[in-house]
Order: C-alpha cells, then sequence, then structure tokens
C-alpha cells in the first residue's frame, strides 16, 4: 500500500476523528442524504472510508492532501483526491468539512511537516479556518482537531460557533474535536 514515512499513519488523534464521525454524521445524513463531504489532509483515507461506511455517497466525497503521496494512496482506493495546500485547489461548497491538521508547536516537539502546525502550533489551524468560510454551504458543519499543546483559538473571533464533541487525554496532551459552525 504505502510507506509509513511517505503517508501519516492512523493514530490516536485519527482514531479520535473516526469515531466522532461515527455518532455525528448519521444525523446530519438523515437530513440531507445527498450531503457533500470534504477531507483536508486526507492522508492515509481512514476518514475517507469511514464516511463512505457511514453512508455518503462516494461520488459526494472529496478530498485533498499536500503530499503527493497520500494523494496519490487515496486515489488508489477509489476516492477523489487532489493534492492542495489546504483550498487551494479546491472549489465548491460543503456540508461538512474536517480536518485533523498538523498541530503541535514546532519548537517544543519536532519538526515533522505531518505534525508540526507553526510556532504556537495554531498556524495552520487559523489558515484553514479563513479558508473554509468560503467553502462550507449554509448550516455546513466543520469538525477540526485541536491538541492542549497548541495556543488556544478562539472561534468566535475567527467566525465561528464551536461545540466540543469530543475529547482523549493521552499521556501528554488532550486532543478535542470541535464542531464548528460558521457565524
Amino acid at each position: 500500500m504505502y510507506e509509513t514515512s511517505e503517508v501519516y499513519h492512523p493514530k490516536e488523534d485519527s482514531f479520535l476523528m473516526s469515531s466522532i464521525l461515527k455518532k455525528q454524521l448519521p444525523r446530519l445524513l438523515e437530513k440531507k442524504p445527498n450531503l457533500k463531504f470534504l477531507e483536508i489532509g486526507a492522508g492515509s483515507g481512514i476518514h475517507l472510508e469511514t464516511v463512505f461506511n457511514i453512508g455518503i455517497k462516494k461520488e459526494n466525497i472529496f478530498s485533498c492532501d499536500i503530499n503527493p503521496k497520500a494523494v496519490e494512496h487515496c486515489n488508489l482506493l477509489g476516492f477523489n483526491c487532489v493534492q492542495s495546500d489546504l483550498f487551494k485547489k479546491i472549489s465548491g461548497k460543503f456540508d461538512v468539512i474536517i480536518f485533523n491538521p498538523p498541530y503541535l508547536p514546532e519548537d517544543r516537539f519536532d519538526k515533522e511537516k505531518d505534525t508540526t502546525g507553526g510556532k504556537k502550533g495554531n498556524e495552520i489551524i487559523l489558515r484553514f479556518l479563513k479558508q473554509a468560510k468560503n467553502h462550507l454551504n449554509e448550516k455546513g458543519k466543520i469538525f477540526l482537531i485541536t491538541s492542549s499543546l497548541a495556543e488556544d483559538i478562539n472561534f468566535l473571533e475567527q467566525g465561528y460557533f464551536s461545540k466540543q464533541v469530543g475529547c482523549e487525554k493521552l499521556f501528554f496532551e488532550r486532543l478535542c474535536i470541535w464542531e464548528l459552525d460558521s457565524i
């Protein structure tokens, strides 16, 4: 399939996101059976497979990744994936957008591209939030992971109502998933 060093392998954060999607998406699908889904940073494709198994139509599942190997891998799985830095090559609007971003502060932990979110750990997330508004349908939802190791984000200041829908305490950090609605 793929080499560990080439594509981000699912870890605790990925499994947490998948479990939240399994809980949250059925109610959204019930309201909108033709739900359009986008994942930014598809990596291994674990979430693409999760949402397909939940019932989102494959033709309504879109994704991107900055890593060309991840894009190739997701396309081999049969999903529509393009190489893009966040929304740069994404057009259209979606009912659900998810992002398991790089969120570790680079100075304190590591400098790996897959996990480092900038000096404070939240810079990539802030870029994502600014761009996501242009791609979210009215009443659309964003599911986003944050880490207690990164600087906190004031979602209201970024233009979103937020609700914490899941958290997991790990040895050295707390990961949380937020459901965001555009104001």
